[in-house]
């Protein structure tokens, strides 16, 4: 059908046009263009999805790609939310079609577990899951070195998404085993924030010389998935819930503001970066950060037939070299302009504005949409892009948006098609935000996270290493607590978390070790771990059992000492489930032990100052609302955060924690000597 410009002029778009209403048997019409371009593909053994039909010089669309399966399984798990309080029988047919889907994929990654033990250790490219798979038999269709297989976002999608449907009542993960695989898939991101990788358009960098880079699509996906993922009990009664370190979130919600608006080093801005300022990721805690990203990314790569991928794409204009993988230097120049456009992003478009409630806009994407579609065997599907003919090249350089552009064969785009079926449901009523996000992340758009959760309140406890430090300290007029004095409760050093976590997701039948040996961060020691009844608290990762020479550096260790509770406060984000007992969110705890050899030390008084002044801002006179709260460890339990650790193996005997000073001494005189020696 060809495609009628002053459908989409600017004055067009502006335009305020009214908001869709659902003819009666709209949803019956939904569901059968979801089954005739979306079921009818799906294979009955692999429960897998190939990409398209189309096999073209751009690729084999046949083979399922991981991200493409999910968002194109969407629609699926869409209609079949929709038909749940209408017709049960439909909805209970799409339901098996949806956990097939799923299943399939993480099928297919299990049989790589191998190389998700490898990458959780090395984060090489080589290492990394496949991006995609054969849809027939599930296992790999191209080497290791053949493609751009690290892409964060698509493991992540895959983990958003399994939280989000198993949150909606699907039976996804069905054994031990694929608890602690996914486990696995949690310590596979979660260095996301550090690494770089592919990106969704699987190039990497934008020169497409092979070099990967950090992206925020890549990194916000993470994020997303780690949190959804998060404290779920993905098989109650017969497996452990899901354990993210908040250390990790932490890192990569830091390293996704410091990127965006911005979608990487050579990306001034993304269409993939719609996908994690709305939805599926809402990875954005920042609603105004979240409206530059957006402003920007349409301001620069929106067109009429759609948004670019990014400035200076080639992918799959008339005057790219198809024949080879990578572009010479200085090549972009030649797209400048005449970049494709891709439908796909106005249905993210159409999704984000309905969700925010601008219902006026959601109605313009709409409009916009239906005149991009392509007549095939009766159904108006959307093509994969536009793209500019070779005889209107010039005119477009010369006057952007003024040459009509021609769809690829690529008709249609499942991923396109399945969004634009979400937004049509979604903006028809047929289904409601709370279904399409049970999780519950889309609130983020009414309101940052950080400022939903009210004040972080550091609670700190001040431990004694022994009577002596403990009457030392009470002559200055500082009440601390000895080791034996806050019995029940166990305290301990950070490495035996460390040592606990690793066994997080061992399953030696898969050949998977479990969490990767890394020092625990304040947000993991801020929690209280119990185990069968028994409460442990760990002091905070500055502490080291074997040489902690920050007790010979008092000036040292009060900085560290500010550093952890600033840290605190500015990360800080209580599980799921973790209210205290009087229904406010938990807050984090900070032990902190003084010892003899820090009171003997030089600046023991700069020490002292500091304690003195913590205990006077966070005492009993202190308002409720006070940013820090001192007192007896057993009175700030109830406020502080749980973390239950029943599943894994049981510590060692408690063990006293000041070290024999001749031990430390010894430590320090073989560090002075090594130090000489430099």
């Amino acid at each position: 059908m060809p495609l009628m410009k002053s459908s989409l002029s600017p004055r067009a778009a502006s335009a305020p046009t009214a908001p869709h209403r659902p003819a009666p048997d709209a949803l019956a019409a939904y569901t059968a263009q979801a089954r005739a371009i979306i079921l009818s593909r799906q294979d009955p053994n692999t429960g897998l999805l190939p990409a398209s039909t189309a096999i073209t010089v751009h690729g084999d669309y046949t083979h399922a790609w991981v991200r493409d399966n999910v968002y194109s399984i969407l629609a699926i798990w869409a209609l079949e939310l929709a038909h749940r309080e209408r017709a049960p029988g439909v909805s209970a047919e799409l339901r098996l079609r949806v956990e097939a889907l799923m299943r399939g994929l993480l099928m297919a990654m299990m049989k790589q577990a191998h190389k998700v033990e490898r990458f959780k250790h090395t984060q090489h490219p080589l290492d990394a899951l496949h991006a995609k798979y054969s849809t027939q038999t599930g296992e790999w269709v191209v080497g290791d070195s053949e493609w751009g297989h690290l892409q964060i976002d698509a493991t992540a999608i895959f983990l958003l998404q399994l939280a989000q449907m198993s949150a909606s009542g699907l039976r996804i993960v069905q054994k031990p085993a694929e608890v602690a695989f996914v486990q696995n898939l949690v310590h596979y991101l979660a260095r996301a924030y550090r690494t770089p990788d592919y990106g969704i358009w699987e190039r990497g960098h934008k020169h497409n010389q092979g070099r990967a880079e950090i992206n925020a699509s890549s990194v916000g996906m993470a994020k997303a998935a780690l949190e959804a993922i998060s404290g779920f009990d993905l098989l109650p009664g017969w497996a452990p819930r899901i354990l993210v370190q908040a250390d990790d979130l932490a890192h990569a919600r830091t390293t996704l503001a410091g990127l965006l608006p911005r979608e990487s080093e050579s990306k001034e801005t993304d269409g993939a970066l719609l996908s994690i300022i709305g939805f599926p990721a809402f990875a954005v805690d920042d609603p105004v950060l979240a409206d530059a990203t957006r402003e920007r990314l349409v301001g620069r790569l929106q067109g009429r037939y759609g948004c670019k991928r990014f400035l200076r794409d080639g992918h799959q204009t008339v005057v790219e070299d198809h024949s080879r993988l990578h572009y010479e230097p200085g090549e972009l120049e030649n797209f400048r302009r005449i970049e494709s456009e891709w439908p796909l992003f106005f249905c993210y478009l159409l999704i984000d504005a309905e969700l925010r409630g601008d219902t006026t806009l959601a109605a313009d994407y709409r409009q916009r949409l239906e005149g991009l579609m392509q007549e095939r065997d009766g159904q108006r599907l959307l093509p994969e892009l536009y793209f500019v003919p070779a005889d209107r090249i010039e005119a477009e350089r010369e006057q952007p948006h003024s040459q009509d552009r021609l769809p690829n064969e690529n008709v249609p785009l499942v991923w396109a098609q399945s969004l634009y079926l979400v937004g049509a449901l979604l903006q028809e009523g047929w289904i409601r935000p709370e279904q399409l996000d049970p999780l519950g992340r889309h609130r983020v758009l009414q309101a940052p996270a950080a400022a939903a959760l009210g004040p972080v309140q550091v609670q700190l406890a001040l431990l004694a290493g022994g009577p002596l430090a403990q009457a030392r300290l009470a002559s200055h007029g500082i009440a601390a607590q000895t080791q034996a004095e806050v019995q029940p409760v166990q305290v301990r050093y950070a490495d035996e978390l460390d040592a606990l976590l690793s066994q997080l997701g061992r399953w030696d039948d898969l050949g998977l070790s479990g969490r990767p040996t890394q020092r625990p961060g304040s947000l993991a020691t801020g929690r209280v771990h119990t185990r069968q009844g028994q409460v442990v608290a760990f002091l905070p990762a500055l502490y080291s059992r074997q040489g902690f020479y920050l007790e010979l550096d008092n000036r040292l260790l009060v900085d560290e000492i500010r550093a952890e509770m600033a840290y605190l406060r500015a990360h800080w984000r209580p599980g799921a489930a973790s209210d205290a007992a009087d229904g406010a969110p938990a807050q984090p705890l900070l032990l902190l032990l003084i010892t003899q050899a820090m009171l003997d030390a030089p600046g023991a008084d700069v020490l002292l100052a500091a304690l003195q002044e913590l205990q006077q801002a966070g005492d009993a006179s202190a308002p409720a609302d006070a940013p820090l709260r001192v007192a007896p460890l057993a009175d700030l339990l109830p406020q502080t955060e749980h973390c239950a650790i029943d599943q894994l193996p049981a510590l060692p005997a408690e063990q006293p924690l000041v070290l024999d000073q001749s031990a430390l001494g010894a430590s320090l005189h073989w560090e002075e000597a090594a130090t000489r020696q430099l």
